[in-house]
C-alpha cells in the first residue's frame, strides 16, 4: 500500500477487525468530544474548522517518494501542536469521514480503522513523543521534537495499518510490516518538514489570524 492508500479501502479488513476498530474509534472520538465540550472556548470552533479545511486540501497534494510511490500530509500531529490532541482527533475524524463519504477515499467498512490509525494512534502517539522530547530540553530542541513527533505519527499509523491487514489475513505480517513501515518512514520525513514549516509560520503570524483570515 502506498501514498493515499494509508486510507484502507473496503475488502482489505475482516469483519472482526472492522468491528473492533469501529468500537475503539467511537470510544476515543467520543471521549475527545466530551472533553472538548467541557473545556473548549467558543473561539476554538472556527479555528478547528479552518484547520480541517486546510488539512483536507493539503492531503490532495502528493509529493514523490523513492520507488515511484508518493505521500501526502496526514496532519493529525500538526493539528495537535496547534490546538491540542483532543481537538486534533475530532478534526482528522471529520476529514476522514468527508473523504470516505463524498470522495470514496477509504472504505466505509474500513472507516473505523482509518480513524483509529490516523485520528487516534498517529495523533496521540506523535503528541506523546513530542511532549516527552520537549520536556528534556529547551526551546531550541523543540523544533527537532516537532519533526520527530510528526515523523513518528506517520510510522505509528503505518504500523497500525499493517497490523490490521495482517490480523485480517489480507497479507502476511512479515511482508506487510516492513513494506508499510519502510515506505512511510520515508514519507514521514516530508510530514516532519511540512509540519515544522507550518507550525513556524502559524506561530509567527498567530493561529487565530491565520484561521480567520485577518491581516
Amino acid at each position: 500500500m502506498e501514498g493515499r492508500e494509508m486510507h484502507i479501502p473496503d475488502g482489505f479488513l475482516s469483519i472482526p477487525v472492522s468491528v473492533v476498530s469501529y468500537a475503539t474509534s467511537a470510544i476515543g472520538v467520543g471521549a475527545s468530544i466530551r472533553s472538548l465540550k467541557k473545556n473548549m472556548a467558543d473561539r476554538m470552533i472556527p479555528t478547528m474548522g479552518a484547520l480541517a479545511a486546510f488539512i483536507f486540501a493539503a492531503q490532495m497534494f502528493n509529493f514523490p517518494v523513492a520507488g515511484g510511490t508518493s505521500g501526502h500530509l496526514m496532519g493529525g500531529f500538526l493539528a495537535a501542536v496547534l490546538v491540542g490532541p483532543m481537538a486534533a482527533t475530532i478534526i482528522i475524524s471529520v476529514v476522514l469521514i468527508v473523504q470516505c463519504l463524498l470522495f470514496q477515499d477509504g472504505g466505509l467498512l474500513a472507516l473505523g480503522a482509518n480513524m483509529l490509525n490516523m485520528a487516534l494512534f498517529a495523533t496521540w502517539g506523535g503528541w506523546a513523543i513530542y511532549r516527552s522530547l520537549s520536556a528534556l530540553s529547551g526551546r531550541g530542541f523543540r523544533w527537532a521534537a516537532i519533526f520527530i513527533g510528526a515523523w513518528s505519527s506517520m510510522v505509528i499509523a503505518s504500523a497500525a495499518c499493517a497490523i490490521e491487514l495482517a490480523a485480517s489475513g489480507t497479507i502476511a505480517a512479515r511482508i506487510v510490516m516492513p513494506a508499510m513501515i519502510g515506505v512511510h518512514a520515508i514519507i514521514g520525513i516530508g510530514e516532519g518538514l511540512i509540519t515544522a514549516l507550518v507550525v513556524s509560520f502559524v506561530e509567527r503570524v498567530g493561529v487565530q489570524k491565520v484561521c480567520s483570515g485577518r491581516p
